[in-house]
């Protein structure tokens, strides 16, 4: 009842049927924020945090595999980085950035530094690999073309001193860069014989953003989309450029007409920024302060939305299969949720007759028509609440989906935590279990 009156955030009773997330798994070693976890394979992962340690994981059993020291602050970006040398067995490797101004390339199978860069003239905030042109980008207060040898391609001018917040992989050799407010469009010159001739040019400049880019995301070939501070999302076309469409209505109430208006009070730019995107062929996922949005690529507005989806921050969000999604908070929690379909009303026919409330002819059909754009806006699905994982003390900065292997999740609070579906373990006990006394004889079958 407390919790119910102090916020209008969805609770879920104690039973919570539909999640299967019962038991978890603490792991323990990091001493501060734990900001990544990069999977490196099906039961593999990696975590790295302000406290500039990288640690190896076993996904399905939570055993620490490697510790990895190389750096001296904290941990700004980490990617996976695989070799695509389809003859030689493929070398997994992670790419991390530092405060410390490097850049270490890891051997996840024996845990050993492979080389190290430290020729930056300022902090690396993001990585990207290109696989298909087998070579990794690093954006700081300028972009930067590598090899796998580590050979420094080309480099564009400096750019920027607050750097780099987001950088996504576009077709024909292109990328765009997220520079403040600006999303500014490079493309990649490729040499033939390796390392000479190698070219970085900046091509054009999007300014429609009103404020700070912070999110970027590819939806396939032909589209990606940005989100900025203030709640601006814009869907481009992904090879000429082209502003395709936008959303900047997430807080209006005319928009989402079956939201009570008094949430909206006092709202602050934080509760409007746009901090995390995910996309499906059909539809957008945004993080909007505290909030998730379906925004349907097609129909160009948002289908389903939950304004108060935590208490604090929505930080992440992902789309699972069979219609869920996956939410983390700075208020601590993970949620689960899934999109239905509302039960169409059928539309109520407006009356004619002398006692019309409406009067007659021309208002009539300005009834009918605001009727109808009433009935167009209104979200066509709803978000269901089905989960809620509470385990982390403090902010949840990030989290991996393993299928069955279950959900891994990392925070403020130093832990990183396994959560596991309770009856896919126990059956895996008793199947041990069960093996284990067959072996040694004594398992007997009474008839």
């Amino acid at each position: 009842l407390i919790n119910s009156l102090k916020s209008s955030v969805q609770t879920i009773g104690e039973e919570q049927i539909q999640n299967p997330y019962t038991e978890l798994l603490v792991l323990k070693g990091h001493q501060d924020i734990v900001r990544f976890l990069v999977q490196i394979d099906d039961c593999r992962f990696a975590s790295a945090g302000d406290d500039g340690i990288i640690f190896l994981w076993n996904a399905q059993t939570g055993e620490k595999l490697f510790e990895l020291y190389g750096h001296t602050h904290k941990i700004t970006a980490i990617a996976p980085f695989s070799s695509s040398d389809a003859s030689e067995e493929q070398t997994r490797l992670i790419l991390t950035a530092s405060a410390d101004r490097t850049v270490i390339v890891w051997d996840c199978t024996s845990g050993r530094q492979v080389q190290k860069v430290s020729c930056f003239h300022s902090t690396v905030k993001c990585l990207t690999v290109l696989q298909r042109l087998d070579v990794w980008l690093s954006g700081g207060s300028d972009l930067c073309v590598w090899n796998r040898k580590l050979d420094l391609l080309c480099k564009t001018s400096h750019l920027t001193d607050a750097g780099i917040s987001a950088l996504v992989e576009l077709p024909r050799n292109c990328v765009a860069a997220a520079v403040g407010k600006e999303l500014i469009i490079f493309r990649l010159i490729t040499s033939n014989d390796g390392s000479e001739g190698w070219n970085i040019l900046e091509v054009k400049r999007l300014v429609d953003h009103q404020d700070n880019i912070l999110s970027l995301v590819s939806v396939n070939d032909l589209t990606f989309v940005t989100g900025s501070h203030v709640g601006e999302l814009i869907v481009w076309d992904a090879l000429d450029w082209t502003k395709q469409a936008s959303e900047c209505n997430f807080w209006d109430s005319s928009v989402h007409p079956d939201v009570q208006p008094e949430i909206k009070l006092s709202q602050s730019r934080n509760e409007t920024s746009v901090q995390h995107l995910t996309s499906d062929e059909e539809c957008v996922f945004a993080a909007v302060g505290k909030g998730i949005y379906v925004y349907n690529l097609q129909m160009k507005r948002v289908i389903a939305c939950q304004r108060t989806a935590h208490d604090s921050s929505v930080l992440r969000i992902e789309k699972l299969p069979n219609r869920q999604l996956i939410s983390c908070s700075e208020d601590g929690s993970v949620r689960i949720w899934e999109l239905r379909e509302k039960q169409q009303l059928p539309a109520e026919p407006i009356p004619t007759g002398f006692f019309n409330m409406w009067g007659f002819g021309r208002a009539n059909r300005q009834a009918s028509q605001a009727a109808k754009k009433m009935q167009e806006n209104t979200p066509m699905y709803f978000l269901e609440l089905v989960g809620d994982l509470i385990g982390h003390s403090s902010a949840v900065q990030m989290f991996l989906y393993f299928g069955e292997l279950g959900l891994a999740t990392c925070s403020a609070d130093h832990l990183i935590i396994l959560w596991k579906d309770g009856e896919r373990e126990s059956r895996l006990r008793s199947l041990t279990l069960f093996q284990k006394l067959a072996q040694n004889g004594d398992l007997q079958i009474r008839f």
